[in-house]
């Protein structure tokens, strides 16, 4: 009760706070490529419920329909737009909506498309036994996801490895989740945020054959 007191509380003061800024990338959006501003794709939520997201919308219309659920560095769907929000992370800003409605918090694994939450393990099912979040530790450790994908194939590597890798951190944080770890959650996210979008070249290549290399 406290967590959802405390998620309703802060998105509420965000929404309004950030409504200026909500404004002007709602525009930039709509001029910027054709099609609607924000993205309602479909995510499995608590107790395997299904809601719609709220993101800004970053890529080309029905850029869903024509291929991978994932993203990779250099994706033609992503728009100019799009390529700032999704490194800057302000295409997740609108989930405060999700938040406010009771569908996400702002602590929490991060919602998963229905096409790749059927290929959960039972245990790994555990992460719909609590709300989604917009962001976690999880999130925070793969913040450079896409640039990972980069040059690889990409909906096998995301299921075989980093899927896999995303949700046992997931399984931990709930294992040991307090109003404590999320406030810490929170204070990593905004120190990634601030820190940039990490490291290119020959050591960005060296991190991602780590995290691909077979354990």
């Amino acid at each position: 009760m406290i967590k959802r007191l405390f998620d309703a509380a802060v998105a509420a003061v965000g929404l309004i706070v950030l409504s200026p800024l909500f404004g002007l990338l709602a525009v930039w959006v709509r001029v910027d490529s054709p099609g609607p501003v924000f993205y309602r794709g479909e995510r499995v939520g608590k107790d395997g419920q299904v809601f719609r997201i709220f993101k800004f919308r970053s890529m080309t219309e029905g850029a869903a329909q024509v291929g991978p659920g994932i993203t990779a560095r250099g994706d033609p769907r992503v728009t100019r737009a799009g390529r700032f929000l999704r490194r800057a992370k302000l295409d997740e800003l609108p989930q405060l909506l999700n938040v406010l409605r009771g569908e996400m918090s702002l602590v929490g694994p991060r919602p998963e498309d229905p096409r790749y939450v059927v290929l959960y393990t039972p245990e790994q099912r555990r992460v719909l036994s609590v709300r989604p979040g917009i962001t976690s530790p999880a999130s925070v450790a793969y913040r450079d996801e896409e640039a990972m994908l980069w040059d690889y194939n990409v909906d096998d590597l995301y299921t075989k490895v980093l899927m896999p890798r995303k949700l046992k951190m997931d399984l931990a944080y709930i294992d040991h989740m307090s109003s404590w770890s999320d406030l810490k959650v929170i204070a990593m996210t905004i120190q990634a945020l601030f820190r940039g979008s990490g490291q290119e070249g020959d050591e960005l290549r060296s991190k991602r054959q780590e995290y691909w290399h077979d354990e």
